[in-house]
């Protein structure tokens, strides 16, 4: 019990012998420790801000699938078998089932169908968009989230149905007081529909219209009231796993135009959006960010332990008297050794722990701009184990930061000390 008293006695002592030695300058000693301060920030901080910013730029690209790709019609630029460039052409029904036998890696192959300017009124509430006219099998090419109500179905389809799925935005302009618009009827162009659902996804992938601004019918109720017959838009395809989109886009590009008397190497005749390339983009780019992140922040953190080892050298030479006069009395080199490294860990740990502090809040603050609905779009905060790994990092860059002072400040000789007095 005696050696427990007196161990806590001497790391109290120790403790207070330290904060008066840094306490003695106080603006080298702020400025020294802002240093490391603003370095483990910048570290922390762009860690937490590129994980935030893909991730607010992942949810726009939400529920699509990655391994997908978009067919549509554009007037040809080249001329072929007796057509010359610019004529207008459509894509039909008959090439879901062509690139369904042609092209095996494909898993779905869903036509859509677009009117646009169309405008839904419920009672005295009215909201512009576009009404898109699709499949079931869309749900497997963008996928929906519904807050209420079900997707379109295939009895919907079988039956021409006049049910719609209302985006998020149109919800919203229809509904300002929310609640459950299921069973309720909007007018679309003098024709009525009754609602089965609300699709409240937040992407911002555009095919033929955000999703958010659109009412979702069956596919066959649209060509039949739109008089659109067999032609259709766009073609959303998926590969099967392990199929990769860029493999088979000409394959694709060649089974259509080839259907519709277009040059099979008209690419923007017959356009082909394999977004399985944009999702690779997106990840090599956030790849070389987090690269940057690390070696900023890294470069900025080091930049401040030097700055302590550099200022624990100043403070070593002015205590040479003091050193000596330790030495004189008995105390040993690795006393000295401890005493030194003592200082520079807990003036690294106190600075880098305010910044740690400091950053989480500013974080916080990001992650709470970015709350709609009480719906976080993205998470700014760091985990756990990045907060654990900063702290080990400072620890680290304490010891290295004072050896170099405690070395020299051990090899302090007495009578050296007396000659510099």
């Amino acid at each position: 019990m005696k050696r427990l008293v007196l161990k806590a006695k001497f790391d109290t002592d120790t403790l207070t012998e330290i904060l008066d030695v840094l306490s003695r300058n106080k603006s080298r000693t702020f400025l020294t420790g802002f240093g490391v301060f603003w370095g483990v920030f910048m570290l922390v901080g762009l860690i937490g801000g590129g994980d935030g910013l893909k991730e607010l730029l992942n949810s726009n690209l939400a529920g699509f699938a990655t391994n997908s790709a978009i067919v549509w019609a554009q007037p040809t630029t080249k001329p072929y078998h007796g057509f010359r460039k610019g004529r207008q052409w459509y894509m039909t029904q008959a090439d879901v089932q062509r690139l369904r036998t042609h092209i095996p890696e494909l898993d779905v192959v869903t036509p859509t169908i677009t009117r646009w300017g169309a405008t839904a009124t419920h009672d005295e509430h009215s909201s512009s968009g576009v009404v898109k006219g699709v499949l079931p099998d869309m749900q497997r090419v963008t996928e929906p989230k519904m807050r209420y109500g079900r997707y379109i179905n295939q009895m919907d389809i079988q039956q021409c149905r006049k049910v719609c799925v209302l985006g998020k935005e149109v919800y919203k302009n229809l509904f300002p007081k929310g609640g459950n618009p299921c069973g309720d009827v909007i007018r679309i162009d003098s024709v009525y529909f009754s609602i089965v659902g609300v699709n409240y996804a937040d992407g911002n992938m555009n095919i033929n219209g955000n999703d958010q601004q659109a009412v979702f019918m069956p596919l066959s109720l649209v060509q039949q009231i739109y008089n659109r017959g067999e032609s259709i838009d766009m073609l959303c395809v998926t590969g099967k796993p392990g199929v990769t989109m860029s493999d088979i886009t000409d394959r694709m590009r060649m089974v259509v135009a080839q259907a519709h008397d277009v040059s099979p190497k008209d690419e923007k005749g017959v356009m082909v959006f394999n977004t399985e390339m944009m999702f690779s983009m997106v990840d090599n780019m956030f790849r070389g960010i987090n690269m940057l992140i690390w070696l900023v922040g890294i470069g900025t953190l080091l930049a401040g332990a030097i700055g302590v080892s550099n200022i624990m050298m100043v403070t070593v030479r002015e205590r040479t008297v003091e050193i000596g006069i330790r030495r004189a009395i008995g105390a040993t080199p690795r006393d000295i050794l401890s005493q030194i490294m003592q200082e520079s860990i807990l003036l690294t740990s106190v600075a880098g722990m305010s910044g740690i502090l400091f950053v989480v809040l500013v974080l916080q603050g990001l992650e709470m701009a970015n709350t709609t609905d009480g719906i976080t779009s993205a998470h700014f905060q760091i985990d756990f184990w990045t907060a654990i790994g900063a702290v080990v990092l400072l620890s680290v860059l304490g010891m290295l930061a004072g050896l170099a002072p405690a070395l020299r400040a051990m090899h302090i000789k007495p009578v050296d000390a007396m000659r510099d007095e």
